[in-house]
């Protein structure tokens, strides 16, 4: 895979980003809803305290009370007989507050079914008996059966017991149209308050009633009655007692309206589920047409409802809930979570008991959530698709730049090259700081190397025929003359001389060995820590006791030197480096051997009298077959100071020459810098 190719698939990883940002919103999403929901229990613990000192004083309607619940409505309702301006008409049966007494008849009897509403003045009562067509009263004969509606109030404050206070109309009808309550002992007085319209159906009959509002508190109970099988039957509400009138405190909502935060609903409820406060606080302002929205606003739109769906799909599933109903099942409730209502939207509820039995279901609309949450997972995706494209483009133009790098350090080390394996020429070194400029300096450095390596290689085969014509040309001229010579002192002159060049070849085939097999000496001597100070004092006596003609000193320390590595090779070093000074230093010359102990290093050191070192030396005087001598010592091939640097560069030393002066004595100096050892 090139490198392009790895960098491509790493930008690919970096796809995790977005990921990573949606699991960042949903955690948030859950903290602000727990967060949310915290804040809305303690609001609803205030309400409910609000609510339970509002309602002091007043009876609490529990599941077996009788209740007739009174819906509000901003208007007034046209007397005709039909539900067709009664809430929730217009959303279909369904949504109808329909109301029932006791349990559900048996298919085919008759069934009584009602609706009641306020406009504050009057009280409208749609109620239908199904299953029953009626007999409608015949003025003439008033004593054939007939259907009718008896009608019972029971204003606040009265005593159930005492049913003389409740106040009856009768309602019948001699034909489809306009009716009017009855009252009196006899029934014979209209009271035109209670006004209504008895209309013909298909199911059986309805009528809808108007009245003056009744006071708070007050109880209404109504009766359908018909003759059947010689007695008097029907459908009734409770009778004794009469439900109650529920309806919405009015005064109640009106001061938790301050008190509810944007896009949040209450509902307060009594004991037995009716509903009697409802307050909302829209959360935000309508949202405009559809047609009034800029492309780039429907564009927003959409993005913002998709990622509301999305962090939707991750949240807990919310328990469906009825929002719209008159009377709801307390134990249908959840204590708090996640509701649905039935448009879809999503709710955080909580509910908290009141005082009386009651309960108060606050309610959070999750938009406001589902909107920060949404715009922040929508941040989080732009953002990361912004820095993925710009990062995938960077390391793309850096792979590209890396290439092409590698490319051209390619090509000039091919250049460099020949198809022999000669080099023909350097690398440019590099001036860049990273790990490809250094690569390239190595290369260089590497390469530099193996040309003066090739270097020595030419010039040590020229070197070896130079130090070889010499001896080979004695030997063929005294065999050429060794066969011409006549007398025997002649012979063995030749013969002599042939000797002598076969020694020098000896010594020279000696010298090129002896190098080598030291090199491979290397692979199997062992390293130890001794006193360097103790061995070349030792060898330093040892010279001189051999050699009468020369003055040899050592005057370093005589212990306390301590290196690693091998003795025996140190001792061959300084042998050589002393073999040196001896051929240099003239009769009764001085050769002085020092030592020095310096923070890390020891520095052994050779000085011999005798003549100078070239200034311009343009060759290593630590190479193969560089000697100074000037010919004045046979046998010499240079290859003593080649041995010095091999064990040198054994033990990690470094070494070097130059000429000095001790006291007033000119000379040369040799130094072998060595690494000493860690006591």
């Amino acid at each position: 895979m090139t490198l392009k190719r790895q960098l491509l698939v790493a930008s690919l990883l970096m796809l995790f980003i977005p990921w990573a940002g949606l699991q960042f919103v949903l955690e948030l999403d859950d903290a602000l809803r727990q967060q949310a929901r915290e804040q809305l229990r303690e609001q609803a613990q205030r309400l409910a305290q609000a609510v339970g000192d509002e309602l002091i004083g007043q009876t609490p309607v529990t599941a077996d009370i009788p209740a007739i619940y009174v819906e509000p409505i901003d208007r007034e309702i046209n007397l005709d007989g039909y539900a067709d301006d009664w809430p929730g008409f217009e959303e279909g049966e369904q949504f109808q507050t329909w109301q029932a007494a006791g349990q559900a008849p048996q298919p085919g009897e008759p069934m009584l079914q009602w609706q009641a509403a306020s406009d504050g003045r009057h009280t409208y009562l749609l109620i239908r008996v199904s299953n029953r067509q009626p007999d409608r009263f015949n003025p003439a004969s008033p004593q054939q059966p007939y259907d009718r509606l008896e009608l019972w109030l029971e204003p606040s404050g009265s005593d159930v017991t005492q049913s003389a206070l409740r106040h009856s109309w009768l309602i019948r009808t001699t034909q489809p149209g306009d009716v009017y309550g009855l009252t009196g002992k006899r029934a014979d007085r209209a009271d035109y308050r209670v006004h209504g319209f008895w209309p013909q159906t298909n199911k059986g009959w309805q009528l809808e009633l108007r009245l003056p509002s009744p006071p708070e508190g007050s109880r209404l109970g109504f009766s359908a009655r018909w003759s059947e099988n010689d007695g008097i039957t029907g459908v009734s509400t409770s009778l004794n007692p009469l439900p109650i009138l529920v309806s919405r405190n009015r005064g109640l909502e009106r001061k938790l309206q301050p008190r509810l935060n944007k896009g949040q609903s209450v509902r307060v409820l009594e004991p037995g589920g009716w509903l009697t406060a409802r307050q909302n606080a829209p959360s935000r302002e309508p949202s405009p047409e559809f047609d009034q929205l800029s492309p780039l606003q429907v564009v927003e739109q959409i993005s913002l409802n998709a990622l509301r769906a999305l962090i939707q799909i991750y949240q807990p599933d919310p328990v469906a809930i009825r929002s719209d109903t008159t009377r709801v099942t307390l134990d249908a409730l959840p204590p708090d979570g996640l509701v649905k209502h039935e448009d879809g939207s999503a709710w955080l509820m909580t509910k908290e008991p009141v005082f009386g039995g009651r309960q108060l279901v606050l309610e959070q609309s999750l938009d406001q959530l589902l909107t920060l949450s949404g715009s922040t997972l929508g941040s989080v995706i732009a953002r990361s698709t912004l820095i993925i494209v710009g990062l995938t483009l960077v390391l793309l133009g850096y792979a590209s730049w890396l290439s092409w790098r590698i490319a051209r350090l390619q090509r000039a080390v091919s250049a460099s090259i020949d198809e022999d394996g000669r080099i023909t020429g350097t690398l440019p070194v590099s001036r860049a700081q990273d790990e490809l400029g250094q690569l390239q300096r190595h290369f260089s450095q590497m390469v530099d190397r193996l040309h003066g390596y090739n270097r020595y290689l030419e010039s040590f085969s020229r070197r070896l025929s130079h130090e070889l014509k010499t001896p080979v040309a004695v030997v063929r001229s005294s065999l050429e003359n060794l066969s011409h010579s006549e007398s025997e002192t002649e012979r063995q002159q030749y013969i002599d001389r042939a000797a002598s060049a076969t020694d020098r070849l000896r010594q020279i085939l000696n010298g090129m060995s002896e190098a080598a097999r030291l090199e491979q000496s290397f692979d199997h001597a062992d390293k130890e820590v001794f006193d360097l100070a103790d061995v070349v004092a030792q060898a330093t006596d040892a010279y001189q006791a051999l050699d009468e003609q020369h003055r040899i000193r050592y005057t370093g320390p005589s212990s306390g030197c301590n290196m690693t590595g091998s003795p025996e090779l140190m001792v061959q070093l300084l042998d050589k480096l002393v073999d040196n000074a001896r051929d240099f230093a003239p009769v009764n010359g001085l050769i002085e051997v020092d030592l020095e102990h310096t923070p890390g290093e020891l520095c052994l050191s050779v000085f011999n009298q005798g003549p100078p070192l070239p200034e311009a030396q343009a060759t290593d005087i630590f190479g193969p077959f560089v000697s100074f001598r000037d010919g004045r010592e046979e046998g010499h091939l240079g290859q003593g100071l080649l041995i010095v640097r091999l064990i040198a560069d054994y033990h990690g030393a470094r070494v070097d020459a130059s000429n000095a002066v001790q006291g007033t004595i000119d000379g040369v100096r040799f130094r072998v810098i060595i690494p000493a050892a860690n006591t």
